[in-house]
This record gives C-alpha cells, structure tokens and sequence, in this order.
C-alpha cells in the first residue's frame, strides 16, 4: 500500500522497502554502514528499509552509486514500482488519442517536470528504442480523436491563448538557438506546467482543441529539444512522444512530421541508425500523404539521407547500394527545397533555411568519406550563420574540422577546431561540448605531435575554466 507523500521526498510504504534492504545484504553492509555511507543516521536508514519515511531527492543518486545500479533502480525500490506501472513512471502511449486521455499524460509528464523529488529521474532516463516501435505503429495506424473539444473544468480558451502559446514558443527558440538549452530549458518546462496545461484542462469546441493541441505539441517538443541539447535523451524522448500524441489528439500530421524528425535526428546522434531510418521513412510516409509542401519534404529527406549515410559509414564493408541512396536523397531534398514556400508552410520550417539544409548535406558526404565537399558544406555554413546562429557555427566548425582531418589536412583541422572553441565556452550546449570532444578523440592517431597535445591541452583548460 502507497499513501500520500510524507514530504522527505517520496511515499511512506507500507509494505516495506524489500528491495533496498536485498540491495543492502548483497553487498554485505549492515544499516549502520549503508547510514555512514550516505551521511545519514542508522534511524533513518532503518526507517526507510521499513517504510516508514520517504527518501530525499538527494540520498537517491548517492544510494544508486553506493549499490552499483541505476537512478531509475532506485525509484523502484524506493517507490515500488515497476516501468509503466505508475504515474510516477512517464511513459508515453499513443494508442489512446483522446483529448482527456492525452491531456493527464502531457500534464502528468509537465508536473513531474516541476517536482524536486522526480526531476532528477526524467534527467537521468535513458533513450528506450523499444518504445519506438510502439509509437510508430499507432502513429501509422491509430485512429484520431473523433474531436478535439473537451469539456474541462477550467475557463474557456479560444484562440489567441493558442496565439500566445506559439509566440512564446518562437521566442524561446530564438533563445536556444543563440544561449543553448541550459539557459531556456527551465522556463519552457515551467510555462508548459504553469500555462499550457490549465489551458488544456479548459473548455474549448473542436477548433480551438485542434489548434491547442498543435500549440502544446510544439512546446513539448521544445522541452524535448532543448533536454536533446544537454544529453538528457531519455527525457527528450518523452517530450518527443508526447509531441506526437499531442499531433494524433489535434489530427495534424505535419507537427507529427516535425517530432518524428527530432527523434529521428536524436537517434543520428545517438548512432541507432536502423531506427533513424525507420523514423525517417515514417515522417516521410506522413508528410506524402498529407501532401506535405516541399519544405517540409525537404526537411525529412534530408534527416533520410542522413540517417542512411551513418549506416554506411557504420558497416563493416561499405554497401555502394545504400551510398547511391543517399546521393539520390540528398538530390532530391535539394530539389523540393528550391521548389520553395508556399501558403501551407509550417512555421517551425522557417528555421529549416539554406544554411541549415547545406550542412546537414555536408555532414552527409561526410560520413560517405567525400571529405573536400563535406568541408565545403560546413565552411559555407559557417559564413551564412554568421554572428546569428552561434551554435549553429560552432557545430559546423566543428564540422569542416572533422572532414579536414579525414583529408588528412591536420594544421586545419587543428586551426578550424580552435577557432569552435570561444563559440563553445560562451553556449549552455552539452552537445557543443561533446562535439568538440569527439574530435579531439578523433586526433588520437597524431596524439604524439606537439600540435595536437598543444590543442588538448587548450581544449581542456578553456573547458574546464
């Protein structure tokens, strides 16, 4: 049995803690040692193991490495559950499309985002690619609400609360898109839990819900963005889901296209090229059928030759086959992107101009090993972002720094690399970081030059500095 929380930081339990108390025993720790451990009283240990008192947010991470085991390990045994058995648990199913069924599960996931006692969990969440699948099949073939109207309890919302919502959304994105995720991440989380779910709680007619649900789904995936941004992926994965039932909910398959393409993009990232590809051919599948206009088609063949690209580049014996593939995509995309806009243009295509497309084509011919025209790419990326998109120019720095090394131009490289490293320390990115330090892994054949030891050296100093 659960009961209400006692305010330490998790529920009094009934039944005990078994779990913890095994935990204990295998390592061969008595309650006073496993006290010393964490800096805490041999009472209260006992008086956890008993259930008798919650455990603080803080004791969790330090209870996970006393044990060996993770963050999310220590939830169950702390709070009892198993994955997907609780509201303490995230998960994001699709197959209900109901307004008030996908309204508790984005707020749910909202609050959880607010809370002390949980926020350090969503964070250290892992990516699940076996949830995937189960999204992509009720994405392809669940039923949309019948309608978007709710009868909720809150006021009445009309239009231009879901005005407002999109407007913050954009300011919040031109924020990431100079500052990075750290310094925005905190207030689209908290506008998510503070306006956008009263809103939908509220009463609105078929119309309004629709456009609501689409306005939701955009700063979910803003939440998810940015939580991309600073290596959070099991908790961008959620928002991303939650991104696409809230698109299923408002029957809009372009917003779905946009968040099967951050998952898409943060499977690249994170090397699970199969599912990129699967992800990618679905948004694609989508955006076809809805008769997509060739921005966003543009946009999803790109993310296709991308994730194609990292399979070959990943394969024991280079597969001619699939790098024909990616040259077609790669035409393709350049052709539905000088097709240009039209009237039905999303807004979030807007931050899908020419730069962008031409780097991610770069980083294309990249990883087919076409490294002049790769470093082409990036360099002319760079000089488009220019001073607007900082991050932007940092990665394609990083970028034309990678493909000179792979023609073996190391003072370039080396000079390139430098030049990303300001950009770097001035961003709240985790993912400009780790960018940076992936190439200098990269330099390990020349790790005796003095060129290169002169580099790390720098690297690490304004890093940590």
């Amino acid at each position: 049995m659960i009961t209400k929380g006692d305010g330490m930081g998790g529920a009094r339990r009934h039944g005990g803690r078994p779990d913890l108390v095994r935990a204990r025993v295998q390592q061969g720790m008595s309650q006073e040692s496993a006290a010393q451990a964490l800096g805490v009283t041999p009472t209260t240990w006992a008086r956890w193991e008993r259930g008798e008192q919650g455990v603080r947010a803080s004791y969790r991470p330090r209870m996970a490495a006393l044990f060996g085991v993770s963050a999310v390990e220590v939830e169950r045994w702390i709070e009892g559950w198993s994955h997907g058995e609780t509201s303490s648990w995230p998960t994001t199913d699709l197959g209900d499309s109901s307004p008030a069924a996908t309204v508790k599960s984005a707020a749910l996931l909202w609050r959880l985002e607010m809370d002390p006692s949980r926020r350090h969990l969503l964070a250290s969440l892992p990516f699940v690619p076996s949830a995937l699948g189960e999204w992509l099949v009720s994405w392809n073939y669940g039923t949309p609400a019948a309608s978007a109207a709710r009868r909720g309890a809150g006021r009445v919302v009309g239009l231009a609360d879901v005005a407002r919502i999109n407007e913050a959304r954009k300011a919040f994105g031109q924020m990431d898109q100079r500052f990075g995720a750290g310094l925005v991440r905190p207030v689209v989380v908290e506008y998510l839990n503070g306006t956008v779910a009263p809103l939908l709680r509220g009463h609105y007619d078929d119309r309004v819900g629709s456009e609501l649900m689409t306005a939701a789904a955009g700063m979910t995936w803003m939440a998810g963005w940015t939580a991309f941004d600073l290596n959070r992926h099991g908790q961008a994965q959620q928002h991303f889901g939650q991104a696409l039932r809230l698109a299923k909910t408002g029957d809009d398959p372009l917003t779905g296209v946009w968040a099967l393409a951050a998952l898409t993009r943060q499977a690249i990232h994170l090397e699970q090229g199969t599912w990129a590809v699967w992800l990618a051919r679905a948004a694609a599948d989508t955006a076809r059928r809805a008769e997509a206009p060739p921005r966003v088609m543009s946009l999803i063949l790109v993310k296709e030759a991308w994730a194609t690209a990292l399979q070959v580049k990943s394969a024991e014996i280079r597969d001619g086959r699939r790098a024909k593939q990616v040259e077609r995509l790669l035409t393709e995309a350049e052709r539905a992107y000088a097709k240009g806009t039209t009237d039905r243009d999303p807004e979030w295509t807007s931050r899908f101009e020419a730069a962008e497309l031409n780097a991610e084509v770069g980083v294309c011919w990249r990883l087919l090993g076409e490294h002049r025209r790769a470093a082409d790419c990036a360099e002319a990326a760079v000089t488009e972002f220019s001073e607007r998109l900082p991050r932007s120019v940092q990665f394609n720095q990083v970028h034309a720094a990678e493909a000179y090394l792979g023609m073996g131009e190391l003072e370039q490289a080396l000079g390139t690399a430098r030049a990303a490293i300001p950009v770097t320390k001035a961003l709240t990115s985790a993912r400009s970081v780790d960018l940076l330090q992936r190439f200098s892994g990269q330099l390990e054949p020349y790790g005796d030059t003095v060129a290169v030891r002169e580099f790390r050296d720098h690297l690490n100093s304004e890093l940590i500095a």
